[in-house]
């Protein structure tokens, strides 16, 4: 469904992304994690058409994109194939648009609809994100953390794409939360076929949402493998750095200590 072979990202003189591999399979989920600054949000980027690459080869379906800027069309068809989800729901989400609206507007966009099924295609994606007929009527900001970012996965689903793309997509919502989302995003895999490429920086999403996980670092690729390979066999210093880093259960920040200022 998706193959990334040596993507590369200049900003002037700084490199970005350098030399990225990466494949996903239809109904696949890829975790990319790292470090912020690591490079992971520029590929997704780079790999959904939001930025241009510098170097580098894109395949979705079997078809290649070109690294020059796409026209009004190709962009269109662009977003049928890869959609991308951002960590802000709040800030993607038009503010005085109610929600059933935003979803109705994303459908008209992507997949052109009689207007008397437009309404029950709207409804359809509401329910599947667990949203009612009162939350569509609503505005965002009438709206939990959880409940936006669920309004911003049905949006993107409307256009019906092969890849949905996750950046930092639960990082901001509550661990319970989390949880559902994650659950969620099993579910639409489960049944539309969707292939997730998951950005992250916790690994401990990681095991519940993929079954590969590539690790980045300054640009770089420097682990990639299957969930269990590299998480509980990791090869590399920083991946194992990555690791020791998760909170346990029972975890408590040391106090710090001050001493006097004389």
């Amino acid at each position: 469904m998706l193959e990334v072979r040596e993507l590369r990202k200049l900003f002037g003189d700084f490199v970005a992304v350098d030399g990225v591999t990466l494949s996903l399979p239809k109904g696949g989920s890829l975790a990319v994690v790292g470090e912020s600054g690591s490079g992971k949000t520029t590929t997704a980027r780079m790999i959904a058409g939001l930025e241009v690459p510098s170097a580098g080869r894109i395949v979705v379906a079997g078809h290649e994109r070109r690294r020059a800027r796409p026209r009004s069309r190709e962009r269109r068809a662009r977003s049928r194939q890869i959609q991308m989800v951002f960590q802000d729901p709040y800030a993607s989400l038009d503010r005085r648009q109610r929600v059933g609206d935003a979803v109705a507007e994303a459908v008209r966009l992507n997949r052109s609809r009689p207007a008397d099924t437009l309404r029950a295609r709207v409804a359809e994606l509401l329910d599947v994100v667990g949203l009612d007929d009162r939350q569509a009527r609503s505005l965002p900001r009438a709206l939990s953390g959880g409940q936006r970012q669920r309004v911003a996965i049905a949006r993107a689903l409307a256009a019906e794409p092969q890849v949905l793309i996750l950046d930092e997509a639960i990082a901001a919502l509550d661990v319970s939360i989390q949880a559902q989302i994650l659950g969620l995003l099993a579910h639409i895999r489960a049944t539309t076929g969707t292939a997730l490429l998951f950005i992250t920086h916790d690994l401990g999403a990681v095991r519940h949402i993929s079954e590969d996980v590539l690790v980045m670092r300054a640009g770089r690729v420097v682990e990639h493998g299957s969930v269990a390979s590299v998480l509980d066999d990791p090869q590399e210093a920083y991946t194992r750095r990555l690791i020791e880093s998760i909170p346990q259960p029972g975890w408590k920040p040391r106090r710090r200590t001050c001493e006097p200022v004389v």
